[in-house]
């Protein structure tokens, strides 16, 4: 392996905060991360990271080798954008980010068409349904829903995204359907949480306006998937945005419940960092997704 590609290693390692996660992104096994982080040390004859049990740290010097190797990377990874601008071939790595339930649902099949037409491209999708942090964690594109808010990123809005509550009819006809937004507060709410998330509340349209609604309920999760599959098996309300489940609405498998005051449309778009904006392979892929993903809301 080569001394670029070391680099590229210690850089992932000190961003995902340890070598088996650094190695996985790049995959590699954690031993041979390790040993390119090995040939770096014995390179400068200098400890580059600490390494404990429990956590993995770059020593003074590792984080200030870590700034440089990181604009390194960057130039580099900037140079080969540029080449393929030219070439009409883009090359590389894309890392994708979404939802759990959206990523698994609408980006997660574009990824192979993708692909099949641009055969020197390689995606790296990563779901979740808690917070990235998209410059730490060296996204390319964030899919997203809701109202972005850092400035240091670029927006693209592909759609607006109607939400529902839903709940099954077994379960409102055991605990009687809300008449009210105040109803609400008898009822088990299915919570999407995860650990350090804020208070919980939804937001829900009235008329005077968005108000927002302390809910509370004996189950949370932080996969959107479990919180449908849940709300199916009749064990409470669900927030959900439709399209996710627009089959069960329209089988009778799930109800609409307190239609006048729906929870407030998210934005579907995808954040990028603006200098990953300028890769066209990036761009591509954001072009590809607004356009196939637009028709469906």
């Amino acid at each position: 392996m080569s001394y670029l590609e070391s680099l590229r290693v210690f850089v992932r390692v000190i961003e995902l905060g340890s070598i088996t996660a650094g190695g996985r992104d790049l995959r590699l096994s954690p031993a041979v991360a390790s040993n390119r982080i090995k040939d770096l040390e014995n390179r400068f004859g200098l400890r580059l990271l600490n390494r404990t049990t429990r956590r993995l740290t770059p020593t003074e010097i590792g984080r200030a080798f870590y700034d440089h190797a990181r604009r390194v990377i960057d130039t580099l990874d900037e140079a080969e954008a540029l080449v393929s601008s030219y070439s009409g071939k883009p090359q590389g790595v894309i890392r994708l980010t979404a939802p759990l339930g959206l990523g698994r649902r609408l980006i997660a099949p574009l990824i192979p068409r993708f692909c099949d037409d641009n055969p020197g491209v390689e995606i790296r999708l990563r779901l979740s349904d808690r917070s990235v942090n998209i410059v730490e964690d060296a996204i390319d594109l964030a899919f997203f829903l809701g109202e972005p808010a850092d400035s240091a990123l670029k927006w693209r809005k592909i759609a607006d995204c109607p939400r529902v509550l839903v709940a099954a009819p077994s379960y409102l006809e055991a605990r009687g359907r809300p008449a009210s937004l105040e109803d609400l507060a008898a009822h088990d709410c299915l919570l999407l949480r995860y650990p350090r998330s804020p208070e919980y509340y939804w937001v829900l349209e009235t008329e005077d306006g968005p108000r927002k609604m302390m809910v509370s309920g004996r189950f949370d999760t932080d996969d959107g998937d479990v919180l449908r599959d849940w709300a199916l098996a009749g064990h409470g309300i669900a927030n959900r945005p439709r399209y996710e489940v627009e089959a069960e609405l329209a089988s009778g498998a799930l109800e609409v419940v307190l239609p006048a005051h729906p929870p407030v449309t998210a934005q579907f778009g995808c954040l990028t960092p603006h200098r990953r904006l300028q890769d066209p392979k990036v761009r591509m892929f954001a072009d590809f997704a607004l356009r196939e993903l637009r028709p469906r809301f």
